[in-house]
This record gives structure tokens, sequence and C-alpha cells, in this order.
């Protein structure tokens, strides 16, 4: 479970304008039934097809089957827009478009809650809030297709697959999402038990840590487990290297720089008297640092290569680099945070320092262009709805799903119309 805080569950919904708080039993109604219908990366074919019936239903022009599954919409204002003011953080909102990112896939988990909106495909089960974030996206557009009058320049809302991997954020920005119109600013919101509910996590600069996984073989000689004077023995070679894969962090990386270096598989061997010829191990690398991209790569390898030859062995070695890290825009960051402090009305507030090690592919989106993600706090224990994000019992308090509306279109009004 995770952290709780004294009166957490004590929100404030007065802030939220009460259009929005109307909308909240179809933002339930949508969240639960995206629930029961999880689907993996790339195969949301059913939330695909319930967001543009929805998108279709309202009027909003949208195209669809960008990166496979993913969904642009496009919600013109009708405002006219105001003379810059040169007081504002945001200059010249003349033809301003800011893009608002949601994903919708979910994981290969066994779903163990008991509601009524459990997981009707077995095996998968939204453990992360992307059900709650397409059911935020959605009443996003709801409401702003309603209120074109309200703000000028244009909202584009994208609707990503695949953010749990292999990642659909790259391959929608190289289908051209973020042109045409061309984007100047983009936003997205994770829903997040680790944060009690209603409070706001966001910072400038990194937020969400970079992922890069490994994997690694061990080729040594096996034979009988009474006689290893005649062996190479994987097991131990694997059991130095997983050692010696912890001085990277301790004596590699500037101790202000924060990084993990974490081996999460390791297997070797079939029988307790058989010295094993093999060894596999496989781990993951986080950093904040983009200066430390390629680092890790081959300080990993010199320390394999370099206690293999120590004991014979062989390896064959593979890393990848999956998500850069999730550095947000400092004027972008700044814009979140104050229209949060004009929506949050929690015991805990606006949370500055919520880094995490986690990663996010909303990260290929803040390298093209500036933006912000925030983190939206969702946990209730007196609910019993503080499970941490992938577990088989993960769930929300789904009052953050009017939150996660107002922070939007607060976000939109601030951004197009000042």
């Amino acid at each position: 479970m995770v952290s709780t805080f004294p009166n957490s569950t004590n929100v404030d919904l007065s802030r939220v304008r009460l259009s929005i708080r109307s909308l909240e039993p179809q933002l339930v109604e949508w969240r639960r039934r995206l629930h029961q219908k999880p689907e993996l990366g790339f195969q949301e074919k059913l939330t695909a097809e319930f967001v543009c019936g929805k998108l279709q239903e309202w009027g909003i022009e949208h195209q669809t089957g960008i990166a496979e599954t993913g969904i642009v919409a496009i919600i013109r204002g009708e405002k006219q827009p105001e003379a810059s003011n040169p007081k504002s953080k945001i200059q010249n909102p003349k033809s301003k478009v800011l893009a608002i990112r949601a994903d919708m896939d979910a994981l290969p988990i066994l779903e163990q809650n008991e509601v009524p909106y459990h997981s009707q495909h077995d095996g998968i089960m939204h453990a992360c809030g992307h059900d709650g974030h397409t059911a935020i996206a959605l009443g996003t557009a709801y409401y702003l297709q309603q209120h074109r009058q309200d703000f000028a320049g244009t909202v584009k809302m994208i609707f990503q697959p695949a953010e749990e991997g292999p990642g659909g954020a790259k391959p929608m920005i190289d289908a051209g999402v973020l042109k045409n119109p061309d984007v100047d600013a983009i936003i997205g919101l994770h829903l997040w038990n680790n944060l009690p509910l209603g409070t706001v996590g966001v910072r400038a600069g990194a937020l969400m840590a970079a992922v890069e996984t490994f994997d690694c073989t061990i080729f040594g000689k096996g034979g009988h487990g009474a006689m290893p004077h005649q062996t190479v023995d994987s097991v131990v070679v694997a059991a130095q290297i997983v050692n010696a894969l912890q001085t990277i962090v301790a004596r590699n990386v500037n101790p202000i720089d924060s990084a993990v270096v974490t081996v999460g598989e390791l297997h070797a061997g079939t029988k307790c008297n058989v010295i094993a010829d093999t060894a596999r191990m496989s781990g993951t690398v986080r950093y904040f640092n983009p200066e430390l991209r390629g680092f890790f790569s081959q300080r990993i390898e010199q320390i394999i290569a370099g206690v293999c030859q120590s004991y014979g062995a062989n390896y064959d070695f593979q890393y990848s680099e999956l998500y850069p890290a999730t550095i947000n825009d400092a004027g972008m960051a700044e814009l979140v945070r104050s229209v949060a402090e004009e929506v949050v009305e929690t015991p805990v507030g606006i949370v500055p320092e919520c880094q995490t090690m986690g990663g996010e592919d909303m990260s290929y989106f803040l390298q093209e262009v500036p933006g912000c993600y925030f983190f939206l706090g969702s946990a209730n224990p007196e609910k019993n709805l503080a499970y941490p994000h992938h577990h088989p019992r993960f769930d929300f308090d789904e009052t953050a799903l009017a939150m996660g509306v107002e922070m939007f279109v607060r976000c939109v009004d601030r951004f197009l119309n000042q």
C-alpha cells in the first residue's frame, strides 16, 4: 500500500466548476466501460472504437488509425485572440495550439479486484490508470467542444496506444501528430496512487526517469558439482557480475545524480549437483540526467567482460534504450502549477518534489515541444483504493476524474487565452 497522509481524502471540490462536476457520472461510466475491456499495446481496437464513437457523437473532428490504434481529435476555439500581454509568461497566444495527451493501453496482469467493473479480458487489466486518463481526455474533449466560444486557438487531443510497451508516442510523432496544425505545447497527466486524492505533483525538469534494459548470457563450462575444478561455473560468474554492477551507481555516477541499476532476473542450473554451463540475467537501468545516456551500456559491458575474462567465461550482451527521461519545460510546469493552485484544495496540496524512477514515453513528446507532465493524486486508503500501480488490486478514487478535467480545461484557458 502507498503512504497515507493525515486527512488526505478531505478534498474540497468547490473549485471544480459545476458544469464539470455534473459530468462525473459519465466520466465514471466511461472509465468503468474501458476498465472492463482492457487491451494491450497496439491492440486497443475496442478502446479506439469507443473513443471514436464518442468523438463522432459530439461532432469533433478526428483522425483514426495513427500508429495502428492511435487517435487525434481537433477542437477549434471560436474566441477571438486578444493582443499579446507583455507580462504574460506565454507570449503571443494568437493561433496557439495546445495538445493534450492520454494513453489507452492496459497491462498483462490478472485482476484481483472484486468490483462490478472487473476486467472481462482474462490476464489483462488496467492496472496503471490509463482507463482514467482516457476518460479524463474524453471529458475534456466534450467540455471544450461545448464551450468553444470560451477559448481561442486550437486544442489537439492525442489518444495514444502502447505506453506500457513497446511505446506508441514515437510512432505517433513520426506519423505527424504534432503537425497540421503545428503544436506549440503539450500537457498530460498521470493518475497517481503514490499521492492522496486531489493532490497535484508538478515540477520543472526531470519528473520521470530514462528507461533502459539489458540482457546477458554467461557461457561457462558445465560439469559435476563434486568436481568444480573441471568446470567454469556460470553461476559463480553471474553472481560476481551482479555484485560488481552495484558499484556503478555507488562509484561511477556523480552522487548528485540519481540512478538505478537493477538485475531483476537471473536463471541458471537444472540440478543441485550439476554445475551450470550457462546463466542468463536481465535488468533495468534508470536515470534522470540526459548526459548519462550511453554511459551505462558501456560500463555494464566493461564489468561483464572483465569478470568473464577473469573466470575464463564468455558472454553475449544486449542493451536497449527504451524511453528517455521525462523532462518538463519550466514555463509549462509553472503554468500547470499556477492552475493547480486554483483547483487543488487538499491538506497536502501541491507537491513539487515528486520525481520517480518510473518511466514514460510522454518523454518523446516533451523532446519535440515544450510541455508538462504532472501527477494527479488518486489514492484513498479509507476506501481501500491505495494499491500501487501495476498491482493486481490497483484501483483509484474516481473523484479524481472530474479534477483532471478541470485541470486540463483551466490549462487550455491559461495557455490559449493569455
